[in-house]
């Protein structure tokens, strides 16, 4: 047997495919090449079956001469004697043809038609200009054929298990045109497709019939495709055409190779490898194949080489199958060990589900007007107190079924915790993927009813008037499953995050990951119509490539201005899920990025608590203008008591005492956690209506955590995974009835009076007053004080008898509104009313239920000196209405 050259001599390997019958193995049927297809089969066993490959034996002599082939054969294949032509216009007719140029590496072309006709692939190899030495006339050409991996060819002898070198290449000579033009056709069986076929060129001299190899301009095999096509480099991920062959496109800048892995669903083993050719299947930095039909195969991952080369040679070839980041349909794969191993996630080779939106309209609700509840969507309905159906409980369609709910607290948006598919292990805040939602939150855990459900979901809230807001994180992934492996270079920060001490920092300002950020909040506004996001962890999406802050981040500001994304809500949230705390920055917001107001949070809480300035109040109450009077105003701020980390509201008002708690800037008002004494319990309640009344009336969008309003509690641990699922029997209690409608109260009151409370720029000076005890200025830096109080002036009263055409309203006029923490009472005094009209009390957080809260007012008796002075108690607040009855 000849020797091969070093370059086909190749380590063997078997196809690695789970090929258990031979039909699922490449043999070529026939092999065009001059006036006969020499005979051999007569002298083999007939009961063995051919799979591929002719090797030369002894010398090769030139088409005219007589040819003994060798035949490794395991399979009876009729090859008959075939006269010598080449037809172009038989390479016209293929169908699905596909054509291939390569440039040798002494300057000669070398085209390939790849084609189908009558359920076989027809292969045509067409050199022209090869530049011959003198006596050079004759060539040959030297091929395998491999899928899973490119420097292992399909082994010949199916039942050989270690087969020979060298014995999986086959030589046959070229047939000769004209002077430097050579051409040659094989056929293989379309059932045993897709595979690559590798070859290179072998010139032989008349005289000792001596060979030389002729590679690509490369020094590379020449590659081609056959029974799949070189795809295309774009959409990302999985496409579809018209005809329904599938197209898959996979960034990665640095890896050494790129295997497609397809799955039939019997194994959590690939059915099908296909060793990505660099040349054929690679456009820039991205590599790309498609295939003819989806065939058997339900799931597909890639597997990338690393660049570096191990001792022998060979790039290193990671057994990992990677999940496609831009899979719509992502499937766990198929798992033998009981669940004891965690599987990898794969692509759904499926087009994704349509959906009839029917005329699903975005509410498109003014960011002023906004009341938002946020939730986890399996807390929510998870629990049995729910009655919410067993298959549905937890779920997108479990948190619809709420919807009376969401009308009784009077909001207008839902701010769902990450949705996206995530390791269950550390929480929904260490999301894998970007463009699927997580399986537990559809009704039965796969991928078609989960988008359905959430997309049901989203049309049901937007019938009702109720926006859709996502928490997003793009700055953390989970340890395992996500990007790691692709090209861990553009994706992720070298030295990971030197602030939170994790490896999987994101690097969200680099082109490629920038490019899949804006592509996954399209997808969602596109595909879910969700109305905004909040990104959790902003500050990190400042950070460039080194991990230094920019003062104008790409990812920032390609989110602004885009012409999609610019028309959501888009708001910073600098909490941080590693280290579980905020990472206060100055954010570049380009009058367009709304904030999540941490100092809001941290000033109500301290003043409550008695150890915060009245000037800390007053900021928050008029919007924050210190961080929001720079091109935006108050309704860029999103205020909150309470949030899915931390205490929850009614812990603190419970406790306060251990050390890890100081953060929380809690207090337990006289007695750690549950008591039952009755001053301790009534000061707790007040303190919950003051949270609650003071997040109201402040200027900026109010958020309700899930649970606040009926009283659900950790245990007083700040932890995220302490948290409770939502027990639906304090509903019914009588803490978590009066607080609902106490709730519901303040919202309708927001929308009532938004000439002073739903703004998007901020109060006049001229319109509001500020006093201290008995009308005198309040004492702005003395930490002693205890006690402020505003007057907020209506601006337009024309804009009052509007909004009160119907005779039986009454005419609103200003608001008077005080707070006192001290542990004693105070008496106001309050100002002089309009003309026309009286003070009406409407809030008093003192006052035992259903009394301390009225939407009509109840009037407050003039003195003879014709003030009006009020008795506080202690820890509570108050709110009056000047107004006035058109029979007045």
């Amino acid at each position: 047997m000849a020797t091969l050259i070093p370059l086909l001599a190749i380590r063997p390997g078997f196809v690695n495919c789970r090929a258990k019958d031979p039909s699922k193995l490449v043999a070529a049927a026939h092999y065009i090449c001059g006036n006969k297809v020499a005979r051999g089969l007569e002298k083999m066993d007939l009961e063995r079956k051919l799979i591929l490959g002719v090797d030369a034996h002894n010398s090769t002599r030139n088409c005219h001469w007589d040819i003994d082939w060798k035949v490794s054969a395991t399979s009876r294949v009729a090859i008959e004697e075939t006269e010598n032509k080449y037809s172009t216009t038989e390479i016209e007719e293929l169908e699905s043809r596909s054509t291939y140029r390569f440039l040798t590496e002494i300057g000669g072309q070398v085209k390939v038609i790849v084609g189908k006709k009558n359920k076989k692939y027809v292969v045509s190899i067409e050199v022209s200009s090869l530049q011959l030495y003198k006596g050079d006339n004759k060539l040959k050409l030297s091929w395998g054929v491999f899928r899973s991996n490119s420097s292992s060819f399909i082994n010949l002898d199916f039942q050989n298990s270690v087969p020979e070198v060298g014995s999986n290449t086959t030589e046959i000579p070229f047939i000769e045109r004209s002077f430097g033009s050579f051409a040659l056709k094989l056929e293989f069986e379309a059932n045993n497709a897709p595979f690559y076929l590798s070859f290179l060129l072998k010139s032989t001299l008349d005289v000792d019939l001596s060979s030389s190899v002729i590679r690509s301009h490369r020094k590379t095999n020449f590659c081609v495709p056959v029974g799949f096509g070189r795809g295309f480099p774009a959409p990302l991920g999985l496409s579809f055409s018209s005809d329904g062959s599938p197209n898959f496109a996979l960034f990665s800048r640095n890896a050494g190779g790129v295997v497609l892995c397809l799955y039939d669903g019997t194994s959590d083993k690939p059915a099908l490898e296909i060793d990505l050719d660099p040349y054929v299947n690679r456009t820039g930095d991205i590599w790309h194949a498609s295939l003819e039909s989806v065939g058997p195969f339900v799931s597909y991952g890639y597997r990338c080489k690393q660049a570096n080369l191990q001792d022998n040679g060979e790039k290193s070839h990671t057994e990992h199958v990677i999940l496609d980041p831009y899979a719509k349909l992502i499937r766990n794969s198929f798992s033998d060990d009981g669940g004891l191993k965690p599987q990898p996630c794969l692509g759904e080779l499926q087009r994704e589900p349509d959906f009839n939106w029917n005329d699903d309209v975005h509410p498109y609700i003014p960011m002023e007007k906004l009341v938002v509840y946020r939730l986890n969507v399996t807390q929510f309905t998870k629990d049995a107190s729910s009655q919410v159906a067993s298959d549905v409980a937890g779920t997108f369609s479990g948190l619809m079924e709420k919807l009376h709910h969401f009308k009784d607290l009077g909001v207008n948006a839902v701010l769902l915790e990450p949705i996206f598919s995530f390791d269950e292990r550390k929480g929904p805040y260490f999301p894998f993927h970007f463009f699927s939602p997580a399986h537990i939150y559809g009704p039965s855990n796969g991928p078609v009813s989960t988008i359905n459900s959430m997309k049901e979901m989203v049309k049901k809230l937007h019938t009702n008037g109720i926006e859709v807001l996502l928490e997003v994180v793009f700055t953390y992934t989970a340890d395992s499953g996500a990007l790691q492996g692709i090209d861990d270079s553009c994706y992720y920060h070298a030295n990971g995050d030197a602030d939170s001490g994790t490896r999987n920092a994101m690097n969200c300002n680099y082109p490629i990951f920038q490019q899949m950020i804006v592509d996954s909040l399209r997808y969602w506004v596109t595909e879910f119509h969700v109305d905004g996001f909040c990104f959790i962890n902003a500050s990190s999406l400042l950070r460039g490539f080194h991990g230094e802050y920019l003062s104008r981040p790409p990812l920032v500001e390609t989110i602004t201005f885009d012409p999609l994304l610019s028309k959501t809500k888009i708001i910073a949230d600098f909490w941080d899920p590693q280290n579980m705390a905020p990472n206060e920055i100055r954010f570049p917001h380009w009058k367009r990025w709304a904030e999540m107001n941490t100092k809001f949070c941290s000033d109500v809480r301290n003043f409550l608590r008695g150890k915060g300035l009245l000037s800390d109040l007053a900021t928050r109450l008029c919007g924050s203008g210190d961080n929001f009077m720079d091109g935006r105003g108050p309704a860029f701020s999103f205020n909150f008591i309470a949030k899915n980390s931390g205490l929850p509201l009614v812990d603190l008002v419970s406790f306060s005492s251990r050390k890890e708690l100081a953060s929380q800037l809690s207090w337990n008002c006289g007695k750690e956690g549950r008591t039952d004494k009755t001053a301790v319990l009534e000061r707790r309640l007040k303190q919950i209506r003051n949270f609650l009344f003071i997040l109201y009336v402040s200027l900026g969008v109010p958020i309700l955590n899930m649970g606040d309003e009926c009283g659900i509690s950790s245990g007083g641990s700040p932890a995220y995974g302490d948290r409770k699922s939502f027990n639906w029997n304090y509903v019914k209690t009588g803490f978590g009835v009066q607080t609902i409608q106490f709730i519901s109260f303040l919202s309708s009151l927001r929308s009532r009076r938004r000439d002073l409370l739903q703004r998007r720029s901020f109060l006049e000076e001229e319109n509001i007053d500020w006093y201290g005890s008995d009308l005198y200025p309040p004492r702005w830096d003395d930490p002693s004080s205890k006690f402020l109080a505003v007057r907020l002036k209506t601006e337009n009263m024309e804009e009052q008898i509007e909004m009160s055409s119907d005779s039986s309203s009454s005419m609103r006029g200003d608001l008077f509104i005080a707070f006192n923490v001290a542990g004693f009472p105070e008496t106001v005094v309050l100002p002089p009313p309009p003309t026309g009209m009286a003070w009406h009390r409407l809030v008093d957080t003192a006052l035992p239920f259903p009394g301390f809260f009225t939407a009509d007012g109840e009037a407050i008796p003039e003195k003879e000196s014709g003030l009006v002075a009020y008795e506080m108690e202690s820890y509570s607040s108050v709110l009056f209405e000047a107004s006035s009855t058109p029979d007045e």
